[in-house]
This record gives structure tokens, sequence and C-alpha cells, in this order.
């Protein structure tokens, strides 16, 4: 087995982000934080079909973004906004106010969403391979 060759992907050096795709990842961040604040109104406010909702925008916003990116990342930036907002939004304030209630559609919206978090970022749209279609039937 062989640990990369000099036209291997694990020979060349990592390159810093270019701005238009630190932008990019910053634009996914906040929307991915927008994302879960209205998923968490919607999922309270029209159970069930509102957490589907939520789930399926959820969703759509971390596919979208590796197929928007073309990598892995693009799927990442807005878990990450996604699960802080959500995070914040769980944490109780000094008052005794919080947004969650106890309930199972709040347990579900926040590890359905942090699995499809983690089920896009792995089967998003990863590094396809410059020789193209593995298939022999072409």
């Amino acid at each position: 087995m062989s640990n990369g060759g000099a036209g291997s992907s694990l020979a060349r050096p990592l390159r810093p982000p270019t701005p238009g795709r630190a932008a990019a990842h910053l634009g996914l961040f906040l929307l991915g934080a927008v994302t879960g604040l209205a998923g968490a109104l919607v999922q309270a406010a029209w159970f069930p079909g509102g957490l589907l909702l939520a789930l399926a925008g959820a969703a759509g916003l971390f596919l979208g973004g590796a197929y928007a990116t073309g990598s892995r990342s693009g799927a990442v930036a807005p878990a990450a906004g996604w699960i802080v907002a959500v995070v914040l939004l769980t944490t109780s304030r000094p008052e005794g106010d919080f947004l969650f209630g106890a309930g199972g559609g709040s347990y579900l919206f926040l590890l359905g969403g942090m699995a499809l978090a983690v089920i896009c970022a792995t089967v998003g749209a990863g590094r396809r391979s410059a020789a193209g279609s593995a298939r022999l039937d072409k």
C-alpha cells in the first residue's frame, strides 16, 4: 500500500482558501444559523409537519452547500452554523426563558438535525477524480 505518489492528493501541500471560497463558507455558516433559528420556531408551531419541514430545510441547505462549493466543507459550514444557533437557543436565560420545550419534537429536531448534518457532510459532493468515470460501459 503506497502512501501517495507525485500525483496523489496526499503529496500536494494545502493551500489557503481563496477570498471567494472563504466568503462562500462564511455565507453558508450564517445561512445555517438562520435556518436553525427558523427551524426552531417552525418545528414547535406546526408539529409534526413543522418538524419535517424544518429538517427538510436543514438537509437541503447542507446538501446544497456541498454541491454549490463542490466539496464536503460546503456541507460542514452551514451545519456548523445550524448547530451553533440551535445550541445557543437551548440555553436558558437568567429569567428562566428558553425557546425549546422538553417535548419529543424538540429532541427530534436537535438530534435529527445533527444526524442530517453528519450524513450530508459524509455523503455530500466530495472531490471527483480528474480521470473521469470509472464505469466500463461508457
